[in-house]
Formats: C-alpha cells, structure tokens, sequence
C-alpha cells in the first residue's frame, strides 16, 4: 500500500524479500563500525544484504560482495560517509530508480539522513516502510562545440566551470533560453540545483533554496564585475556558458567527475529527464536540519 505526498513516495510494507545494497566509504574511520551494526541489525531478518566486491573484502563480508551491483534487482541503497558518498552513489543508480539513504560520517550532512546514533531505530524504519522517498532535481551537463555535443553526466549539486591550475580569471559568457545576458571574467560559474545551494554555491555567496523550488541557481565565483550577481532561474531554462581564449578550464559535475574543456567551447546545463531518489524520514523537518547543521 502507498500514498503521495509533495515529497513523493511513502513506501508501506513488502510481503517479499527486501534487498538493500551497502556502500560505504572505505577512507572514513567508522564505516567498519556502521557495516557491522547494519549486518547485526539485519541478522535474521527479512532482507538480504549485498555490497561491491572491492568493500565487501575491505569489511570482511566476502559473501555479499558482488562484481556490479547495478546489475542486480535493488530495492535501496546505503551510503556510509558523507554527503559525497551519497551523491556518487546516487549517481550509480540514476537510470534504475533506486532510492538511496545516507549515514553520515562526514561533516554537515544535508543529504545523509542517519546519524551513527540513531542508526538502528532508523533502519528498522525501513524495515517496515516507514520513511519518504524525495525526488530531487537532476543537471544534466554537456560539452558544445563544432564537433556537436557531448553528454558528460549527471549532477545532484552542481556543474560548476572552473580555471585550472592556471591563477588567470577566465573569460565567459552568459546565455539562457539563446539570449545572451554578459560577457565578464570570473574564476568561474556554478550551475546548482536547490538541492546543491547549500554546498559550492553557498560559500560563493549564493541563497539557500528549499529543495523542494523547482529552479536552478547561477552564481558567479569571484567575478570581476559587480553587474554578474547570483540567479534562480526556471528548472526548464537552458543555461550556456562559454569560454573563450583560455587553455586552462574544467567543468566538474558534483565535485567528483572533472573534463578538461578547450577555448570557445561551450558548456550546456539543462534539467535531467531523471531525477535522484534520496529517503529521508517524515520526523525531521527541512529547516530543523538546516539550523542544526548551519547555526547550531
């Protein structure tokens, strides 16, 4: 049985099998903890339990671990780190639709919904279906030039144009929906989605939007002109930034995927056609989680 809210999906109880992946960040120093509490939690209960061969062998769980996980049938995916370790995973699973929960190890945490102390009430929670799915807004990023265009990927942040190891400011351009808006030099440019705006954007100088406002936000990164300020803009707006006469410029997607990109080369960031599912629980609301991970 299921019902709608402006999330998205309350999931109620599965008569079958539950399969939940486990993906944990094998850099921070308590994903062996959290994995074991998780495979303690699930012991002789209905859910199987899988994870990636290479973490399966780190953590000592030889028996779960799988060659390509995406290629198996997921019912939900957890992320052990921080909000980066969720982001890549959902990524992961972007085409199948797999909703993904974060446990955070990491520093703030707006993705990750568990705390380490608080996991075993919320994976009980899932267990019984007690928990939302919210369905947030993907960028999806390309590469335009003489040659046609290229996909890059997907992003839940950013796609953020960026100098390289070069000190000189870029010089860009502006486009939305074909018009052309300003020419001016920066260190760079974010694209962010609201889910995005309290990452890369906000130290910028950007707003806080609700995850929930179906829009995209432009903020400039040092820009060398008080003219070019930070823009929410409609979800369905195209946005194109150009670069022209400099040989040292990437575009990063989430802070994780990075493609060098050449002179008059454009970037193009439009709204995915997906969207990534991240579980959170109807207990905590957006803006108790924000003063606590911002002004606490």
């Amino acid at each position: 049985m299921t019902r709608q809210n402006i999330f998205g999906t309350v999931f109620g109880v599965d008569a079958g099998m539950m399969q939940i992946a486990v993906f944990p960040n094998m850099s921070k120093r308590r994903a062996g903890e959290i994995v074991d509490r998780i495979f303690n939690f699930y012991k002789n209960k209905d859910v199987r339990l899988v994870m990636p061969a290479t973490e399966a062998r780190q953590f000592r769980k030889d028996e779960y671990g799988l060659p390509c996980v995406e290629r198996v049938h997921i019912d939900m995916a957890l992320s052990i780190g921080g909000d980066g370790t969720l982001l890549g995973v959902c990524r992961r699973f972007r085409e199948q639709g797999i909703p993904v929960c974060g446990i955070n190890l990491g520093t703030l945490g707006f993705l990750a919904d568990i705390e380490p102390r608080e996991l075993e009430s919320r994976l009980g929670k899932i267990l019984i279906g007690d928990y939302i799915v919210e369905h947030r807004l993907l960028l999806s990023g390309y590469v335009r030039n003489e040659l046609g265009e290229r996909f890059l990927g997907n992003a839940i942040n950013d796609v953020v144009v960026s100098k390289g190891i070069s000190a000189r400011m870029l010089n860009l351009s502006l486009e939305i929906n074909n018009t052309h808006l300003m020419d001016y030099k920066a260190d760079g440019v974010i694209v962010s989605s609201p889910t995005g705006s309290t990452a890369y954007s906000l130290s910028a100088g950007g707003p806080i939007l609700n995850p929930t406002i179906r829009a995209l936000l432009i903020t400039p990164i040092c820009a060398h002109t008080f003219q070019m300020r930070p823009m929410v803009v409609s979800e369905d707006d195209e946005v194109v930034i150009k670069i022209s006469n400099n040989r040292d410029a990437v575009v990063s997607l989430d802070g994780q995927e990075n493609f060098e990109i050449q002179p008059n080369d454009e970037v193009v960031v439009r709204k995915s056609k997906t969207t990534a599912q991240i579980v959170k629980f109807a207990d905590k609301n957006y803006y108790d989680v924000l003063k606590a991970k911002m002004w606490s």
